[in-house]
């Protein structure tokens, strides 16, 4: 990146910061704070380990420092300016989650668009919000578009703001589904057999939630659309499962068409055929409907966060602090477009060129010199992608 990018950029940051209000997280005065300058080196240089205390009024060293990118620490500490973790004194910490849309297993990079990317990080996230909100019973969740690639979500519940890294690895595991277990999501019991002095073992999926419902939701879907195939297909699929020969296929129908009520209520002993067959759905709603988050951000204590409010530096868009009511709605690439970059046009030299999707439009850009709408000027500028052209 050019000075004269560099140094338009810097200047555009600080009229944004200008005209924002910016709400700093709780407990602001016991985080590390840390910032991204606009440096000339190629890399990017962190300035960390400073309080709120060191920084000042908020608003006043954003317009002051004009910052790439603005971070605070997801722990809390009795001396966060402190040098090293161990100085800094932990005291506790939120629980982070970051999705990152690089990182999600369906995003096929150079193929996707930005803007498919974005959508499929939205949908990853409903699905984390899933586990946190049902699963966990979270209620005190923040929702944070990064300005970037994805979103984050903090939680500030009491009860897990002490949690170490040990027991964090633990919630990951399981919005991740890692290591999940068939027989952990069963219950047993032993009732009496009808008509034999022997007692039997009944073994029911869990239904009511976790785990256990999602893999009973992507079972009967199965067998949903099980019965409406004809005789010979509905066996020919069956008999594709591993273990599955004629005869277990034709009970399993059996079992589909007439004990209907006893596999909607999660029993599996009907037949040993339904509890074979349905245990192979466990892996299937982990691979459909785990969260796929960055796992380290969440088990790290001491992670610095991106400020909501803020622009990225890689982007030119803000950071946005979402409500839950409002994500439905929300679309990344107009609602985060920031009002100070909408309404003039600039001239840059566009050095790679492409379709850029964003305030709503969709933008086929050619590469040389060219005025283009400021938010999409500086999206290209911040990602590498144009330099400011002189006046």
């Amino acid at each position: 990146m050019e000075e004269r990018t560099r140094a338009y950029l810097r200047g555009r940051f600080r009229d944004y910061y200008r005209r924002t209000e910016l709400t700093p997280p709780p407990a602001a005065n016991e985080r590390e704070w840390g910032f991204i300058p606009w440096t000339e080196s190629p890399g990017t240089t962190m300035v960390r380990h400073r309080s709120l205390l060191e920084l000042g009024d908020l608003s006043e060293f954003l317009v002051r420092k004009r910052p790439r990118h603005v971070y605070f620490s997801a722990g809390r500490f009795r001396d966060p300016s402190a040098s090293s973790m161990s100085e800094k004194d932990w005291q506790s910490a939120d629980l982070v989650f970051d999705l990152d849309a690089d990182h999600l297993p369906n995003v096929t990079l150079g193929e996707d668009t930005y803007a498919e990317m974005l959508a499929t990080c939205k949908d990853a996230l409903f699905r984390l919000l899933d586990f946190l909100e049902n699963d966990f019973g979270f209620e005190e969740l923040e929702l944070v578009f990064s300005g970037g690639r994805g979103y984050h979500v903090h939680v500030r519940d009491d009860n897990v703001r002490h949690l170490d890294r040990e027991h964090r690895r633990e919630i990951v595991d399981y919005v991740r589904g890692i290591g999940l277990d068939f027989d952990e999501l069963i219950e047993t019991e032993t009732v009496a057999g009808l008509g034999r002095k022997t007692p039997t073992e009944r073994r029911t999926l869990r239904v009511e939630g976790g785990w256990g419902k999602r893999t009973h939701d992507h079972f009967m879907a199965f067998v949903d659309d099980l019965l409406e195939l004809e005789a010979d297909a509905a066996l020919e699929r069956l008999q594709e499962f591993d273990g599955i020969g004629e005869g277990k296929a034709q009970a399993t129908i059996h079992a589909a068409r007439n004990n209907r009520e006893q596999l909607e209520s999660g029993n599996v002993t009907v037949h040993t055929a339904v509890a074979q067959l349905a245990e192979r759905f466990a892996s299937k709603a982990v691979e459909r409907d785990n969260a796929p988050i960055d796992e380290p951000v969440t088990t790290d204590t001491n992670r610095l966060i991106r400020l909501p409010g803020t622009l990225h530096g890689g982007s030119g868009l803000q950071t946005v602090r979402l409500q839950r009511d409002e994500l439905d709605a929300f679309d990344p690439l107009v609602d985060a477009v920031p009002e100070t970059f909408v309404g003039q046009e600039i001239a840059v030299d566009v050095t790679d060129g492409g379709t850029v999707e964003l305030g709503g439009d969709s933008f086929t850009v050619s590469e040389g010199d060219q005025s283009l709408p400021e938010y999409v000027a500086v999206f290209l500028m911040a990602r590498g992608r144009a330099e400011k052209e002189k006046e």
